[in-house]
């Protein structure tokens, strides 16, 4: 008897990776990861409390029960790597939580972190997108050290410290991929720009801790472990790591000068939206992407408003 077919958002990536598209905005824009080993799971990132059906359901085409998850691990608890972390243990019986130090009490009481993305995306956003925040138990949350390992049937997973998008972020090592899962630290790459040149990747600001000389050393200290391949959240795993990682550091730059460029402009934000869109968009053509310019707008609109509200709380700090 063979296995029904895998959903179409399910993703098998080779090594016993499989990344769940959890549907959070639009198709092909948030993954959640699941690492298999030996019959046991680990799951990397979430997704939102809306989209966690299909990280469950990913278990179940899979043939996994739920007591086969081990780890459940954030690589930083904004709401779209961490929103359904709560919600996922709950059903989840042998599952520890492993989470930086400084995210451990937001999943512990995430009422703090729930009040923080209402300030930035608003009531009826959180509602749609974000669902109810559920509390998980101290007891069942671990911190993880940069250098920690934790085993997954015997394959280690290791964790390193990568501030710079946010201080509560960390990576994690998959020496038998040679692979970072790298949440939002190595930047986004949406496979609707892809070209003849490969994947187009860019850095993210969103608020509100981001600092670019702690983002671009957490890039370069991932690049000397010379990966394979990368598993971003947004979107998926890509190769080409070392050409990624130039361009990443390059709009890390870039990201910086147009926030520079827009600090005493009458209109502040706008300016910051303008010249990210200009930055991303010439960039993009000199990447080969054909895309009609308000395509590229419609796919980075997200990105480009929350980067621009990023980059203002980076300037108001100094």
């Amino acid at each position: 008897m063979t296995r029904p077919a895998l959903p179409a958002w399910l993703h098998p990536l080779g090594g016993g990776v499989h990344a769940v598209d959890t549907g959070f905005e639009r198709d092909r824009f948030d993954a959640a990861y699941l690492i298999v080993e030996g019959g046991r799971a680990a799951c990397i990132d979430t997704g939102t409390v809306p989209t966690l059906p299909r990280v469950l359901g990913a278990l179940d085409a899979l043939g996994l029960p739920r007591d086969a998850v081990d780890w459940v691990i954030p690589t930083h608890v904004h709401l779209d790597h961490a929103g359904a972390a709560g919600a996922l243990m709950a059903v989840l019986p042998r599952a520890r939580l492993v989470v930086h130090p400084r995210g451990a009490r937001h999943m512990i009481d995430p009422q703090a972190l729930y009040a923080a993305a209402l300030a930035v995306y608003g009531q009826a956003t959180m509602d749609r997108a974000y669902g109810r925040l559920l509390p998980i138990a101290a007891d069942r949350v671990d911190c993880s050290d940069d250098g920690s390992v934790v085993e997954l049937a015997g394959r280690p997973l290791r964790f390193a410290d990568t501030p710079g998008h946010a201080r509560h972020h960390h990576c994690i090592w998959d020496e038998a991929t040679r692979g970072w899962f790298c949440g939002d630290t190595f930047g986004l790459s949406y496979r609707e720009f892809d070209t003849e040149a490969g994947p187009w990747i860019l850095p993210t600001s969103t608020p509100s801790q981001f600092d670019p000389e702690a983002l671009q050393a957490s890039v370069e200290r991932l690049l000397k472990q010379q990966p394979a391949c990368m598993y971003l959240t947004h979107f998926g795993k890509v190769g080409d790591v070392p050409r990624l990682g130039r361009d990443l550091l390059r709009l890390v730059d870039g990201i910086v000068e147009v926030a520079q460029s827009s600090r005493q402009a009458s209109d502040r934000h706008q300016a910051l939206r303008q010249g990210l869109f200009a930055l991303f968009d010439s960039d993009l053509r000199g990447h080969g992407c054909r895309l009609p310019q308000d395509e590229v707008a419609r796919l980075l609109e997200l990105d480009v408003e929350l980067d621009a509200q990023g980059l203002a709380v980076w300037l108001d700090r100094g």
